[in-house]
């Protein structure tokens, strides 16, 4: 996968929904925040990337001294403030890729932050669709890899979300994508595969990370096994 060129595409695809939105309009799934806000937000949070990598921090950003981090008032050229976001990221990058950089779960080449804001982007796109009332149209194959860059921070945080000896194992039905998670320490590790385990939980890919992001409810998609594992795993994983 070209994860810059899908980056810049799913930048754009958000961007021509909230053109034609009202930016006023509120988030459910981001409680407080309007569809202005999302678009602020996005918009900041690629320039702050940009900005980690092209001063090589080798510690956090603040967001608030990012350069050009708020968009102008009129909402049309709002919208092209935010397009333009994942330009200065991409470039930034194409310097040095491998150069290692802060990231908030350690260390990580330049090109680690290109991965992380398309799926910023992806699931925040789905935000403003389901604020709107829309169907979330998504490429299940990038969408399974949201899934598995999801997996990739949960481990990385060390996050206690499944108790030992238990096992949980998630499979996208629309496009290749099965992964097997289960305790180890005082986090979670993860393989791709298909194993069995105490609960399975099945759907289409975007279904799935939405499910996992706690986007949509767990109903949205077929649960096998020990239910209350799936139930559990979600109320325990930090976001």
């Amino acid at each position: 996968m070209d994860t810059a060129a899908a980056f810049v595409d799913r930048n754009r695809a958000f961007a021509d929904v909230l053109a034609a939105a009202d930016p006023d309009t509120p988030v459910p799934a981001c409680p407080g925040w309007t569809l202005r806000q999302l678009l602020t937000h996005v918009g900041r949070g690629d320039r702050w990337a940009a900005t980690i990598v092209a001063t090589r921090a080798d510690a956090r950003v603040d967001p608030k001294t990012v350069a050009d981090g708020k968009p102008p008032a009129d909402h049309a050229a709002a919208v092209a403030w935010l397009a333009a976001g994942p330009g200065l990221l991409i470039d930034a990058v194409a310097a040095d890729p491998d150069v290692p950089v802060w990231t908030f779960v350690g260390p990580r080449p330049a090109a680690w932050w290109v991965r992380r804001r398309l799926h910023e982007v992806l699931v925040h796109r789905a935000d403003a669709l389901l604020a709107l009332g829309s169907a979330v149209d998504e490429d299940p194959a990038l969408a399974a890899d949201g899934v598995a860059e999801w997996l990739s921070l949960l481990a990385d945080g060390k996050a206690p979300a499944l108790d030992d000896g238990v096992s949980l194992h998630l499979h996208a039905t629309d496009t290749d994508g099965e992964w097997t998670l289960r305790r180890d320490g005082a986090g979670v590790v993860w393989e791709p595969g298909h194993a069995k385990a105490t609960a399975a939980v099945r759907g289409p890919a975007m279904e799935l990370l939405l499910v996992l992001l706690r986007r949509t409810p767990l109903d949205r998609v077929d649960v096998f096994g020990d239910q209350a594992v799936a139930a559990d795993f979600l109320d325990r994983t930090p976001f």
